[in-house]
């Protein structure tokens, strides 16, 4: 009586389409999804999109049009000739709007992660650092959309600025380098704001004084004229100074200097410590020791 032998199962290759799936077509699908899913929400929140438009626009009917002739600016650069103060300040009022858009995408962070809808998303086969850039992506791309609107309104009320020439494209380059760099902030900053009711008392020692110790609304040399030398200073090591800068000298052709590295290089840490710092249980600490355990 013969005994056959019987061969070892032989593991059976991955199929090509999970492995395809794991690929980069994967992880753009993936991208694309969460950029179209905040697309599709921002779409139904037009109240979001009228408050980003109408802080900036009353500094540019109202504060610019009551100190046009208080403020005098000089003829500095990128300026080739004496410029109306709502020119002058129409660059950081594009900053605004994407710092305070920045802020909010930190506010839908930390609602997200309440609400478990972070943990979930980062379950996905896909890791983490590009999850997170997918969504830096798309708060970048809403802070995009939302500056452009600002630009058209603008130019309706009389604030025009040189966008259709080829500094134009350079100035979209910054547009787009601040926005991401904004972004990368605010997505630090979910990392360290573990709940919604602590949110509005962080953001008020970020939004105001990166806005107000920078260039947005004056020169750096009127601040040191003036004595106000610490703030000077502060301004000075401000990354909104340089993203506002930027966009400023890039809109006249001019040469930036260091405020394209220093924008870079600021949203690069900023989203590398987000990475390394993010934890999608907090906010759920306490639930798992009620609960006994919990998902990892």
């Amino acid at each position: 009586m013969t005994t056959e032998l019987q061969a070892p199962p032989v593991a059976q290759p991955e199929p090509v389409l999970h492995r395809q799936r794991r690929g980069p077509a994967h992880a753009l699908q993936a991208m694309g999804a969460i950029v179209l899913r905040e697309l599709l929400k921002f779409s139904q929140q037009t109240g979001r999109l009228v408050s980003a438009l109408v802080r900036p626009l009353l500094w540019l009917a109202v504060f610019a049009a009551g100190f046009r002739n208080v403020f005098g600016v000089s003829i500095v650069e990128p300026y080739d000739t004496y410029v109306p103060y709502d020119v002058y300040i129409a660059p950081g009022l594009i900053g605004m709007v994407l710092l305070f858009n920045g802020m909010q995408s930190s506010l839908a962070m930390v609602y997200d992660r309440e609400m478990g809808l972070m943990r979930l998303l980062l379950t996905a086969p896909l890791p983490r650092p590009w999850l997170l850039f997918s969504k830096l992506c798309a708060t970048s791309l809403l802070s995009v959309l939302q500056a452009l609107a600002f630009v058209l309104v603008a130019a309706l009320l009389g604030t025009t600025l040189p966008w259709l020439s080829w500094a134009g494209l350079h100035a979209v380059l910054a547009l787009v380098a601040g926005a991401l760099m904004l972004g990368a902030l605010g997505l630090l900053l979910s990392v360290h704001v573990r709940q919604l009711e602590n949110f509005a008392g962080t953001m008020n020692f970020v939004i105001f004084p990166m806005y107000f110790m920078s260039t947005a609304l004056y020169p750096l040399w009127k601040l040191e004229e003036s004595g106000a030398n610490w703030v000077y200073q502060l301004a000075r090591f401000n990354p909104f100074t340089y993203a506002v800068e930027w966009l400023r000298f890039a809109l006249y052709g001019k040469d930036p200097g260091l405020a394209p590295y220093v924008v870079v290089g600021c949203a690069l840490a900023f989203f590398v410590v987000a990475c390394w710092g993010y934890d999608p249980q907090r906010g759920f600490g306490g639930l798992t020791k009620r609960g006994g355990g919990g998902p990892a």
